[in-house]
């Protein structure tokens, strides 16, 4: 039986329903780990979880028609499963820290992040939580800074390692929103101006903050040993490629303050970091169907091997995930797409060395 589907067709939750939902629940000893979830408050959790289905289901199935262009059955499961379990435990963090959370997301090309932002919002909305999203992105720096940056660094052809944002406006955000100020203004980028280099653009006022969801590719990454790029797996293989990393490694120390200001870390793990690379092919050629101009085959093997060889996923999300003390959650992405395991200890599951 589908359990969420019994929730939306019942009016209330029969004892053969709550007995296959309390197993499914602490089934996955991981899971029920991450998610604070244990035979004694078993029944309480999944009938919040139920109810918040019910109250959820009709927005979140205009999202997935309008914005992901599925049909809701397809992601009532991860609905079930991962967000409502996860909007809740945020919802208690912020309860429990009595100012805004500041939850950090780390993802990269592919894995999500944007999409479980939007969905979060409209489940925090419904918990009663005012939520916004910033991403890393939009503290690039201006478009006439990063000419200026370029110009004293050619290595740094594209926006997005580490070197290319305003820490300092990150800081002045995120402090204002700890700090109960209101209205705060959020920063905004626009990928799309000076032909694609992109820009600052209006920022959005937004009042009573509750909740920050700040994410990016590199959020919450820390610097490694810089011995380790000596023997650094591709695409860092020449004298010139091991020096560029070791510049953007040094330039992370600039990012510590920023992700000192975080409450939780979550990172979305593909269990092949590779993976992205087809996941961004997998978009262009969307783009390139749909009419709009896109990158070749070259040119994102190009793009996505810049961005190796500046943070390698190896190297620095790898370890990461292991760490508990930087990490409070880890969510796995199979190539498919689709969610694994889903853990709180750094040495849960398959990650033990």
């Amino acid at each position: 039986m589908n359990l969420w589907l019994s929730v939306l067709a019942s009016n209330g939750v029969g004892e053969t329903w709550k007995q296959e939902a309390r197993e499914a629940a602490l089934a996955d000893r991981l899971k029920a780990k991450a998610f604070g979830i244990v035979p004694e408050n078993v029944d309480e959790m999944i009938e919040r979880r139920s109810h918040l289905l019910k109250s959820v289901f009709p927005a979140f199935s205009e999202f997935c028609q309008a914005t992901l262009q599925v049909q809701p059955q397809e992601m009532l499961q991860v609905l079930w499963d991962l967000w409502l379990p996860l909007g809740i435990k945020l919802a208690s963090q912020r309860q429990q820290l009595g100012r805004p959370l500041i939850q950090g997301i780390l993802g990269g090309q592919g894995t999500g992040k944007t999409t479980m932002s939007k969905i979060l919002i409209l489940i925090l909305d419904h918990l009663g939580y005012r939520t916004v999203s910033l991403s890393l992105d939009d503290l690039y720096k201006t478009y006439s800074d990063r000419l200026l940056l370029t110009q004293q660094d050619p290595r740094l052809i594209w926006r997005g390692p580490p070197g290319t944002h305003d820490v300092n406006l990150g800081l002045n955000v995120l402090d204002q929103i700890r700090e109960l100020q209101s209205p705060v203004m959020l920063p905004r980028f626009d990928k799309s101006a000076y032909g694609g280099a992109g820009d600052r653009t209006n920022p959005e006022m937004v009042t009573d903050v509750d909740i920050v969801l700040f994410e990016g590719w590199f959020v919450g990454v820390r610097p490694i040993d810089p011995d380790l790029f000596d023997t650094a797996p591709p695409p860092i293989v020449t004298d010139e490629d091991r020096a560029f990393a070791r510049e953007m490694n040094l330039r992370l120390h600039d990012y510590l303050p920023l992700w000192e200001r975080l409450d939780s870390l979550i990172v979305l793990y593909p269990t092949d970091y590779r993976c992205s690379l087809e996941w961004r092919k997998q978009a262009e050629q969307q783009m390139i169907a749909a009419g709009k101009s896109g990158m070749s085959d070259a040119e994102i093997e190009q793009f996505v091997n810049y961005f190796w060889r500046s943070l390698h996923p190896e190297l620095f999300i790898t370890p990461l995930v292991r760490d508990a003390t930087a990490v409070d959650m880890v969510i796995e992405i199979h190539p498919d797409r689709s969610f694994g395991q889903v853990y709180c200890d750094a040495y849960g599951g398959k990650l033990r060395t």
